[in-house]
């Protein structure tokens, strides 16, 4: 992955009637005091979100995926989002979550990319876990599209890109980022 830090970004302008740019994103993540940042390999991309504490900058959490050619568009494939136990330790966590950051950030490196769609699986380790990340999905924007639940053939297929059981979700990018454009300085 090439480390790449995100250009110091212009203040967010609010009521421009725009979708949220990445320097939008990034500014409303320095001011909850997280510094977000995008690496790339390709069409692979991590997005890293640190808080600097007194031994240094600590990982809080992580989203990694790859940017797919489709017909019709590219497709934005989440693989995995992770919280670090560092997060818990955070006395001042951000009031929205650092997931919608992680998201944030992800989802407008997709639409920079030419994505059209996100897709995700809600993971089902545990049916109390995989119930809060539905929900937690639902609420930033995804719609459950298909129960992978190992049952047919298109299951093992999803299994193997996905690497277990889960809830497939998918959603329109520029929808989502027209969702959260009030919450990173944009509005409808």
């Amino acid at each position: 992955f090439s480390h790449s830090p995100m250009a110091a970004p212009s203040p967010p302008t609010p009521g421009t009637g725009r979708l949220p740019t990445m320097a939008d994103i990034m500014a409303a993540s320095r001011a909850q005091g997280l510094r977000m940042r995008l690496s790339t390999l390709g069409p692979l991309f991590r997005v890293t979100a640190t808080r600097v504490g007194g031994d240094g900058d600590v990982e809080l959490g992580r989203a990694e995926g790859a940017v797919r050619p489709w017909p019709g568009g590219s497709v934005l494939h989440l693989d995995s989002m992770r919280m670090s136990r560092a997060t818990l330790e955070v006395p001042d966590r951000p009031l929205f979550g650092l997931g919608i950051f992680l998201g944030a950030v992800t989802v407008r490196h997709g639409f920079d990319a030419g994505c059209v769609r996100a897709e995700l699986l809600a993971i089902n380790d545990t049916p109390l876990y995989h119930n809060k990340l539905v929900k937690f999905y639902t609420r930033m924007g995804f719609k459950a599209v298909h129960e992978v639940d190992g049952s047919s053939m298109m299951d093992l297929a999803h299994m193997l890109v996905w690497g277990g059981k889960g809830t497939r979700m998918d959603a329109d990018i520029e929808q989502l980022l027209m969702k959260w454009s009030r919450r990173f300085g944009s509005q409808d």
